[in-house]
């Protein structure tokens, strides 16, 4: 990237003729300086925090009240970025400590000016030193100074990768690319040494309590319940007029008349937007808002534990530090990097109403719908998108009862149309409300097979959620066949019906009665699967998407599929460092993992002897790789994102020494896992961004898949496929020697785990 290199007294700059002209010819040719200051101290003083100021184009002002706060990177390290003109004139600055709370006097360091010219610290390197007078004693604060400078182009500077790539810690195997693919070994006979013969199902042990996945559970029962369950009341079954039991009743306010009214009013498409502030824009043909937006708040980015909070004030358009780094930010992801940075652009820069996604889906029964929306719901939450999945038909069932015949859904039955309506408007105000309170991405799981059923969600959520229309569309009949007949397995709409062949029946005619009515989407924003239940030539059509959120949403469709097949997750075997108690390093394994390597190997041939296609899945570090190397027969894939967290100046210790040296940062740990970063090193939400590609090639995948990597990335792993809370990543339980086996299907996810060893 074309680094200026940064004069001190090791390389004996002392502001002369050569250093000035080396530093003129580096920055002629355009791009930006970008300019790293950073102080470390590891004897902390108070909560006095770290401040530069100076002239332009720094701060502008030698007035210590606007000096810009330095950013803590770590318990010792305080750290400012700015970027500035290469042909800038010289930089006249100095540090200065002020107090958290700004109600005492600034401490301003000793010595003359510091002087940065085109990137260039003129005189010599030296430490910045505080008096500081405490009640007539003097105190001597000192705090090393490292200053760097880079020459960069807007886009690496959006990329930040320079940072990314001083950050990272090479291993003594890494002289590799980031993914590298093994060939199997020809004429090699599969199997492993007959002593260590071994029957799969007696090393099965209990999944954790916790997983939710552990059984075959029908999808719409894991969605959310109808707030008027959750807030205490209850359905009404009162009949209505004619005997229809649909009108609702909470707190004494009834629905049905603003139902009815919306249905009475809901006209064609074209005169939705009309006389609603939208105006079609002429190049796209799509409808942009003209609404006023409300005052902008402030926008907070999680940087993790250790680094503050950046807000944006509602009235300048610098960015400030913020230390309360306890509060949560209601509207942004809890994720890092790429996601945070693109739900700031999205909020910044977007209508109010593009804050909030309904993903709506579209389909006959039996197409696909609610696994389809179980899989994004997973694959969001995972990303740190606030995600909740609403399904229609449980709130039909929970007001209605679960033993409608094929007659409630009827064209031409008013009331079975009116109660069904009643109930998707109840499910869409739910989600909507949800949206209000802070929530993001709402699935919105039901049929919507007609024109009018989508104008009536469209009007709901005008000026308050952007909706996109998912509509699957199959073609095969035998998907289709197979599809019923799962649903009348596992549906609570046939649990009581003990002729399978009656209930076969009886949903067969309820999707006639739904194909006689369907209208295909073709209005506002869609995407359309077609024969992608199978993964195999199918297509995708996309109408009026854009938008981050968006577009990794169609990205993650486009790689689904609902093919079975199972992926085996497990840690390498014991490693020397393991038996130390050390974080991080590269050791070989211990004599314990050499045994569970050659275990490991047994277990895969027989498990996968059918399975030529399956594949190794190893991290870059030698000892997953030294694990994976007695399995034989199959290719293996080495990647570096399947690396474990990166310790950062932690690699190597035990935590013991972590709580001695650097109480600080141990406790920083202690506090949240989740977002705490090791100083130069990750955070789990960092692993959880550079593992998005292998999630989606995960999901791609039609054979099965064996990952042996480490515990805070099989951590992240085994979260996405039994789709826990974030908070809960750090803590489960991935034990060494043992595998787990994912089972992936139109069925769900269930769990299976071995104990090869103690």
């Amino acid at each position: 990237m074309g680094a200026s290199a940064s004069k001190n007294a090791e390389s004996g700059a002392h502001g002369g003729e050569e250093g000035r002209e080396e530093g003129l010819n580096d920055h002629q040719d355009g791009g930006q300086l970008y300019v790293s200051l950073k102080m470390e101290n590891y004897k902390r003083k108070g909560e006095l925090i770290p401040h530069v100021y100076g002239s332009v184009p720094l701060v502008g002002s030698w007035d210590a009240a606007k000096a810009l706060p330095m950013e803590r990177e770590s318990a010792s390290i305080w750290e400012l970025s700015f970027v500035v003109p290469p042909n800038h004139e010289t930089l006249d600055f100095k540090f200065l400590l002020k107090p958290k709370d700004s109600s005492g006097g600034c401490v301003i360091e000793e010595g003359p000016n510091r002087l940065l010219t085109r990137g260039t610290l003129q005189g010599d390197s030296r430490m910045a030193i505080f008096k500081i007078d405490e009640g007539g004693n003097e105190d001597i604060l000192e705090y090393r100074v490292v200053m760097k400078a880079h020459k960069v182009s807007p886009f690496d500077l959006a990329a930040s990768w320079r940072a990314y790539q001083e950050n990272l810690q090479p291993s003594t195997v890494r002289g590799i690319p980031d993914v590298s693919i093994n060939a199997p070994p020809e004429n090699v006979e599969n199997g492993s040494s007959a002593s260590l013969e071994l029957d799969i199902e007696h090393y099965v042990v209990p999944a954790p309590s916790a997983s939710a996945n552990s059984g075959l559970v029908y999808a719409a029962n894991l969605t959310e319940t109808p707030r008027i369950f959750t807030h205490g009341g209850v359905f009404s079954n009162m009949d209505g007029p004619g005997g229809s039991p649909y009108p609702y009743r909470d707190s004494g306010t009834s629905t049905t008349a603003r139902l009815k009214e919306m249905e009475i009013v809901v006209p064609e498409l074209p005169k939705v937007f009309s006389g609603l502030g939208l105006v079609e824009s002429k190049s796209v043909g799509s409808f942009c808002s003209l609404h006023k937006q409300d005052g902008q708040r402030g926008l907070f980015v999680d940087r993790g534990v250790g680094s503050p909070r950046m807000v944006k004030s509602a009235s300048a358009n610098s960015f400030t530090g913020n230390l309360s780094l306890d509060s949560e930010a209601k509207g942004m992801p809890a994720a890092a990097g790429a996601v945070a940075a693109a739900a700031v652009a999205d909020q910044m820069l977007g209508p109010k109403e593009d804050r909030h996604l309904a993903i709506v889906l579209v389909g006959l029964p039996a197409r696909g719908k609610t696994f389809t929306a179980a899989k994004l719901t997973r694959y969001l939450r995972w990303l740190g998108h606030d995600t909740k999945h609403f399904n229609v038909g449980k709130y039909r069932r929970l007001k209605h009862g679960a033993n409608q015949s094929a007659d409630f859904f009827r064209a031409d039955n008013p009331e079975g149309m009116e109660a069904r309506n009643e109930v998707a408007a109840l499910a869409m105000e739910d989600m909507i409300s949800w949206m209000q309170e802070g929530g993001q991405v709402g699935i919105f799981d039901a049929t919507n097979s007609t024109r009018k059923r989508r104008n009536m969600l469209m009007k709901m959520a005008e000026g308050r959620c952007k909706i996109i229309f998912l509509e699957t569309i199959c073609n095969d009949r035998r998907i289709i066949e197979r599809n019923i007949r799962l649903k009348i397995q596992q549906s609570p709409d046939y649990a009581d019906q003990t002729n399978f062949e009656a209930g076969l029946e009886d949903f067969k005619t309820r999707l006639a009665n739904y194909e006689k009515v369907y209208e295909t989407v073709e209005e506002g924003s869609y995407i359309k699967m077609i024969d992608m239940v199978a993964g195999q030539d199918g297509q995708i059509q996309v109408n009026h998407i854009s938008g981050y959120l968006p577009g990794r949403i169609v990205f993650f469709l486009v790689n689904t599929h609902l093919t079975p097949r199972p992926i085996l997750l497990t840690r390498h075997g014991e490693s020397r460092d393991n038996v130390r108690g050390r974080i991080g390093g590269d050791t070989v394994l211990s004599d314990r993992g050499e045994l569970y390597s050659k275990k490991l190997a047994n277990f895969v041939e027989k498990r996968l002897r059918s399975e030529r296609a399956a594949s190794i899945w190893t991290s870059t570090l030698q000892r997953t790789i030294i694990t994976a190397s007695p399995i034989v027969g199959f290719p293996k894939i080495q990647w570096r994102a399947l690396d474990e967290i990166n310790a950062g100046v932690c690699d190597g210790m035990t935590y013991e020494e972590i709580k001695k040296n650097m109480p600080e940062e141990y406790e920083a740990r202690k506090k949240d896992k989740l977002r705490y970063r090791y100083p130069r090193g990750e955070s789990y939400l960092d692993v959880i961004q550079r593992l998005e590609p292998v999630i989606i090639e995960l999901e791609r995948q039609r054979a099965p898949v064996v990952v042996i990597s480490h515990q805070a990335v099989l951590r992240a792993l085994y979260s996405y496929f039994a789709d826990r809370p974030l908070k809960e990543i750090p803590h489960i339980e991935v034990p060494l020697h043992t595998i787990i086996e994912i089972q992936m299907g139109v069925t769900g996810v269930q769990e299976k785990r071995y104990k090869l060893m103690d």
